[in-house]
């Protein structure tokens, strides 16, 4: 069996957790492949909202296996906040969900180090979540790291110790002021790995394999967005691991050749948190109604979403770059009420009309060109067939596929699982 992949591509925030909860009743395994608990995927059922950050988001389906792959970095104390935000939940957490021994730990200093780094930058900081992340990532690629493995064997509290002791030097060398208390930060990590030590650890991409051969269905879970890839991405107001679909198969051992269908997912306009270019951001009172209606706040830190109109250029390449099959576009109904809606359908780039994604789009370069269409009005939330659909959204819709040259299989009016319509 092919493994599906699911992906965000605008700059993350595209709804994943959402699109995952309501496609895992289709699968076997939900496998979670790259990034850390910068994540924040948001699903609401049954009246009530959950944020994972760390753990795939099939979780509440009681007939899927759940798995964090090598590509993701786990933070030990968000991850025992995670679990325990399930127990009222009772799911078996030892047989539904398993870890990859080859997955990296942040530990407290790689927080510390982040803040550190991102203290250091001033006016020219990149807008880190400051959980470690990047730090982490640094030391698995520069061969430092410590790996969920490694809580099996004997002596890894030394390794610890030795890898904590040398963040503490570099930490140093920032000459930044930051206040920390290691001893109490220490006690909570380890504490939170008497946690993570409870639960089942497998070779992952042995697991998945045999998983393929006894024909189990698996959809691979990204995190962030694919315009904030560390390869593809705006650079360097990126994330710190590889968010397209080639990250699916360094992030799980799966092979190039056994990727199925890839899923992408996008909002019908576009949102970006932190620091970095963003051509079609919007600061006038249509950016404000779009981050008022769509709550637009990060899940995992709470800052506010930068809020601009859809990014087709953007979005085309994307939709290249990961090879993407089908479509989901969520949110439409945040655009309920505009009587012009426009999309960016190229750039004025240094003078030229262009269509591609160049390597520099900071505003100095890029110029935004619209395309302008009719909005609707009707409220869209309560819609639960696409015969439903405003003519004018089904015309967005069938624009969008036609530049995009990809059919769009789901629309997203609402953040409930049931607010979903198939095409």
């Amino acid at each position: 069996m092919a493994v599906d992949l699911l992906l965000g591509l605008q700059w993350g925030d595209e709804g994943k957790g959402k699109i995952v909860d309501v496609l895992t009743k289709n699968y076997d395994i939900i496998a979670r492949f790259q990034g850390g608990p910068n994540a924040g995927h948001t699903l609401e059922f049954d009246g009530i909202k959950h944020v994972l950050h760390t753990i795939p988001s099939g979780i509440f389906h009681k007939k899927a296996i759940n798995v964090v792959g090598n590509g993701v970095v786990i933070d030990p104390v968000i991850f025992k906040k995670e679990l325990d935000a399930l127990d009222v939940f009772k799911i078996d957490v030892k047989s539904k969900l398993f870890i990859s021994r080859k997955a990296h730990l942040i530990l407290p200093t790689h927080r510390l180090l982040d803040a550190a780094s991102e203290t250091s930058k001033g006016k020219a900081k990149i807008g880190s979540t400051l959980k470690g992340i990047g730090p982490t990532y640094m030391d698995k690629t520069g061969r430092n790291g410590m790996r969920v493995g490694d809580l099996e064997l004997s002596d890894w509290k030394e390794k610890y110790r030795a890898l904590a002791d040398k963040h503490e030097a570099m930490i140093g060398f920032y000459n930044v002021d930051i206040q920390y208390n290691l001893e109490e930060l220490e006690a909570e990590f380890f504490n939170a790995i008497k946690t993570l030590k409870a639960l089942t650890f497998i070779d992952s991409e042995e697991y998945l394999y045999q998983a393929q051969k006894d024909g189990k269905k698996i959809l691979a879970e990204g995190a962030q967005g694919s315009l904030l890839d560390i390869d593809f991405g705006t650079y360097p107001f990126v994330t710190s691991s590889n968010t397209t679909a080639a990250g699916a198969c360094t992030g799980l051992g799966v092979a190039p050749n056994q990727i199925g269908d890839v899923k992408g997912i996008f909002k019908a306009y576009t949102t970006r948190v932190g620091s970095g270019p963003f051509p079609t951001e919007l600061f006038d009172e249509d950016g404000k109604t779009m981050a008022s209606v769509g709550n637009e706040f990060g899940a995992t830190t709470g800052r506010p979403r930068r809020c601009g109109w859809l990014d087709l250029v953007a979005l085309k390449y994307a939709v290249r770059v990961n090879g993407v099959t089908e479509l989901m576009m969520m949110k439409g109904d945040v655009l309920s009420g505009f009587e012009k809606l426009k999309v960016c359908t190229a750039y004025n780039y240094k003078g030229e009309v262009i269509s591609h994604l160049p390597y520099n789009i900071e505003a100095e370069n890029v110029t935004p060109i619209y395309t302008e269409m009719k909005g609707w009005s009707q409220d869209l939330t309560k819609m639960t067939k696409a015969e439903e659909l405003p003519s004018t959204l089904n015309d967005y819709i069938d624009f969008l596929e036609k530049e995009l040259e990809v059919p769009i299989k789901i629309v997203s009016v609402g953040p409930d699982r049931t607010q979903t319509i198939h095409r």
